[in-house]
């Protein structure tokens, strides 16, 4: 199986532990979701902390899948990991980092390993736009990450 990494790393001018709380808040993911996006939570349970699970349903029916994750490596206010249980890749472990950069800023990291599905076909067919996917969908979660925790630093 050949395995793929997206990596998307922004600096968020606020400190670690607000930006690592956000993520770990309720609704978290819903936030990070962009508009439109067809996604919908259809179970969650014990967060992101180790053994914390997320069943989504993403796509239109009749095109509607299942992915389900399981959280672990969970490190407060530096990472945790989601790894596909079920879902539409043949792999994919996700790292969320969080580096202190001083006492108001930090670095905010997506480290994605992924495989596609149905070996050199699926890379062929499905290659660059998941690519191409991934970096929208980052680009906006770090966006959001990065406007709502310094917007906090200006109200605190």
């Amino acid at each position: 199986m050949k395995t793929r990494q997206f990596v998307r790393r922004t600096r968020i001018a606020a400190p670690v532990e607000r930006v690592f709380g956000w993520h770990e808040a309720p609704g978290a993911l819903e936030r990070l979701t962009p508009p439109g996006e067809p996604v919908r939570m259809v179970r969650q349970s014990g967060g992101i902390r180790d053994g914390g699970r997320v069943e989504l349903a993403i796509g239109r029916w009749p095109f509607c899948i299942r992915w389900i994750s399981e959280h672990s490596a969970y490190i407060e206010n530096r990472q945790f990991r989601d790894i596909q249980v079920r879902g539409p890749f043949a792999r994919w472990e996700h790292t969320h980092l969080f580096e202190p950069d001083g006492v108001d800023a930090c670095y905010l990291e997506d480290r994605i390993e992924y495989a596609l599905p149905f070996g050199l076909a699926g890379r062929w067919l499905m290659g660059r736009i998941i690519e191409r996917k991934l970096d929208r969908l980052f680009q906006y979660r770090h966006q959001i990450t990065r406007e709502v925790n310094e917007a906090a630093k200006e109200r605190a």
